[in-house]
């Protein structure tokens, strides 16, 4: 499942993958990137999904009113995994566009003891956590939705309480993790690519 609703303030609204990265998208990109890895993809985004009608891909809103944040697309991937049969779901953020092409196999590999597992990256500086980027038991769900319904939107929370694995990755020279939150982050991206 793809996570695209997010509202992009500090990119000046719209929607972020959708924006032009390349000869394609970042939503391009990232579903290039899955589709070999898993299937079958899916878009988390509220409002018309129309505007994403190009990949064709189901896009299912957040189940949650109020947009509760990146948890209520993560229950949606859920909801949606357990309805077609699947046991686990891969999430990834919709303005990570450099997602590496093992995400899926190294998160099954890592994967705690509840199932759990989440991206991670290393630089110089130490191990940084990416919880939206990861792969979740639908079995948590009946939780996740406890937690959003009683106001607790914290991804680590959720992680922590679970003992979710890390899989690890390097972050030199480039975090494959990396977000595209700013017109200046999406500078550096297209420059990444030349």
């Amino acid at each position: 499942m793809i996570l695209a609703g997010g509202r992009a303030t500090r990119m000046g609204g719209g929607d972020k993958p959708l924006l032009q990265l390349g000869r394609t998208t970042m939503l391009g990109r990232i579903t290039a990137c899955l589709d070999p890895q898993a299937e079958p993809l899916a878009i988390n985004a509220n409002g018309d999904p129309a505007r994403f009608a190009e990949y064709g891909l189901p896009v299912l809103p957040d189940s949650l009113p109020d947009h509760p944040g990146p948890l209520a697309g993560i229950l949606a991937a859920m909801d949606w995994a357990a309805g077609i049969g699947a046991d686990r779901v891969v999430t990834v953020a919709g303005d990570t566009p450099f997602v590496p092409g093992d995400l899926v196999s190294r998160l099954a590999a890592a994967a705690g003891p509840r199932g759990l597992a989440i991206a991670a990256s290393r630089n110089a500086d130490g191990s940084h956590d990416h919880p939206v980027i990861g792969l979740w038991p639908v079995r948590l769900r009946s939780d996740l939705r406890a937690r959003l319904l009683a106001g607790n939107r914290r991804v680590r929370a959720l992680t922590d309480a679970h003992k979710a694995a890390r899989a690890e990755w390097s972050a030199l020279p480039h975090d494959p993790f990396r977000n595209v939150n700013t017109p200046e982050d999406l500078a550096a991206a297209r420059s990444a690519l030349d």
